[in-house]
């Protein structure tokens, strides 16, 4: 199984076939082929050998695309960037795996200085955008009509195909390796759902930096379909792309499908053409859903859940039970069953299996789970226990055998279809001099589905603004990660052992709510 074999066979089937649009820009599966092995080869003369980590800091593209495909063809493992991180973070994902090349685009390239400040081995910049090639750095399009292609390296099977950093509790993310049999495996796993259609277009509008967006391209690739590629989510945005490239299925979080169908506009645009919608990252609102199947009734609704280090796919809750027949049975508020070829199941502390019905922590074996952390092996014991990936995720399984998400035992947060540990906000707040105490937790937010809420205590005598608490975390982690709301407080609620009592926290901002997240 390796990653490049879609686009090999699409060239040879179907040359003439349009493998992407964006922006305008139609390239066809030939195209893209001879682009990526030409690429594949300046990346190896630039030093990108065998399992080499490279990585890419942009916004979404046809360019984005070709990244991940040049880099497997050249025999080397992507590092995507996660475009909403500070500058410290990014610095850290590139040096903790030994990323040593970065392509760059037009959104990003004013980051590169203070990134070449931050890093300590990014040797070489290469600018993907539509400008002046910027000084010191390689252009994208100029590497690849001056070298020559070179043959694919078909690495494969348990060969390191990515690593893609998650949230860390520890204060840092962790690299998650994953293999080429992994990803492939994810991608035929998502063709058993029947998803995406030989004559399908598939729109790309959720960030391509992620794994969930990954899966997709690499399923897309082996169906021999056609990428529709958006820059970044907006509602006019993908309203417009599925109407002009009349697009079949798109991935979004439910965040953005509420956005989408709220969109003043929404009723002008022909979305006659799209027959799938998938929704991820947390689940979706009853409420939402009826606005949304009413206004695409046209559309079926999949519901996928998972997690990074499952390449990133365990279960599925297929379209009928979205449908108000099949909502009779109660299953739309769950993260419905495994997938083929993997294996979930509820278990105690000690990794033993619970009766149906019981809430555990989800525990999922496939050959999709990561290779583990990179250079974290304690990290990886801890969460791999034989065989079985323990997710962290608290759940239960009803005796139809479909998956219940009630909380996060890890204290993560989802909001906006982001994954925040409470721990890594909790450490930047508490560099700020007049902190004491810091306790970040999820609260409701209509919008968000959950916001970052910090409840802190200050040393004797300090004044300190939720204000300059924001700025503070800002300049350590990402935007998006940083307290929405603060609440100060004399002390935190402590248990006998000392540890902060979250679920008091919590009581007042959840009483008579269904934590029900994915």
């Amino acid at each position: 199984m390796y990653l490049t074999q879609g686009l090999r066979r699409a060239a040879r089937q179907q040359p003439q076939h349009v493998a992407t649009i964006y922006q305008g820009r139609r390239r066809t599966f030939a195209e893209i082929a001879d682009r990526v092995a030409r690429l594949a080869g300046a990346l190896q003369k630039l030093g990108m050998n065998p399992g080499d980590r490279v990585g890419m800091l942009a916004l979404n593209s046809d360019r984005y695309l070709e990244y991940y495909l040049a880099v497997y063809w050249g025999g080397g493992a992507v590092n995507p960037t996660n475009i909403r991180a500070s500058a410290a973070e990014m610095a850290y994902a590139l040096d903790d795996c030994d990323t040593h090349i970065l392509i760059v685009d037009d959104a990003f390239v004013a980051m590169i200085g203070d990134l070449r400040k931050r890093s300590q081995g990014l040797q070489t910049i290469i600018y993907a955008g539509d400008g002046a090639t910027p000084e010191g750095m390689f252009s994208y399009e100029d590497l690849i009509a001056a070298t020559d292609p070179v043959d694919d390296a078909v690495r494969s099977g348990d060969d390191l195909a990515g690593i893609f950093y998650t949230g860390g509790t520890t204060g840092f993310p962790k690299g998650v390796m994953l293999s080429h049999k992994a990803l492939y495996l994810s991608a035929l796993t998502l063709l058993t759902e029947g998803i995406v259609a030989e004559d399908g277009v598939v729109l790309h509008a959720a960030p391509m930096f992620h794994l969930a967006a990954g899966v997709m391209m690499n399923a897309i690739l082996l169906r021999g379909a056609t990428h529709a590629i958006v820059p970044s989510f907006s509602p006019p945005g993908v309203l417009e792309a599925i109407a002009r490239n009349k697009v079949t299925v798109t991935m979004l979080v439910p965040t953005m499908i509420q956005m989408t169908v709220d969109y003043p506009d929404f009723a002008k645009f022909d979305l006659s053409s799209l027959k799938t919608l998938i929704y991820a990252a947390s689940p979706i609102s009853e409420a939402v859903l009826d606005r949304a199947s009413r206004a695409l009734p046209q559309t079926n609704f999949h519901h996928a859940y998972g997690m990074t280090e499952l390449a990133p796919i365990a279960t599925t809750l297929p379209p009928w039970y979205h449908t108000a027949e099949g909502r009779k049975l109660g299953k739309v508020r769950s993260a419905g069953r495994p997938f083929c070829c993997t294996e979930v199941r509820i278990v105690d502390s000690l990794g033993r299996e619970l009766p149906r019905g019981k809430v555990g922590e989800i525990a999922v074996r496939s050959p999709a789970v990561m290779l583990g952390y990179w250079r974290k092996e304690k990290e990886t014991s801890t969460v791999l226990r034989d065989g079985w990936m323990h997710t962290g995720d608290g759940g239960y399984m009803d005796e139809d055998g479909f998956i219940f998400i009630m909380d996060r035992i890890k204290d993560m947060i989802v909001t906006g279809g982001e994954n925040v540990y409470s721990v890594e906000v909790e450490n930047a707040v508490l560099q700020h001099p007049m902190v004491m105490q810091c306790a970040v937790i999820g609260i409701p937010n209509e919008q968000w589905g959950e916001a970052v809420h910090a409840v802190i205590a200050l040393k004797a005598g300090a004044a300190v603004t939720t204000d300059e608490i924001r700025e503070h975390c800002k300049q350590l982690i990402a935007s998006y990660k940083c307290p929405r709301t603060v609440e100060f407080c004399e002390g935190l609620p402590l248990s006998a052992a000392g540890k902060v009592l979250k679920n008091k926290l919590r009581e007042p901002f959840w009483e008579g709510r269904t934590r029900n997240i994915a």
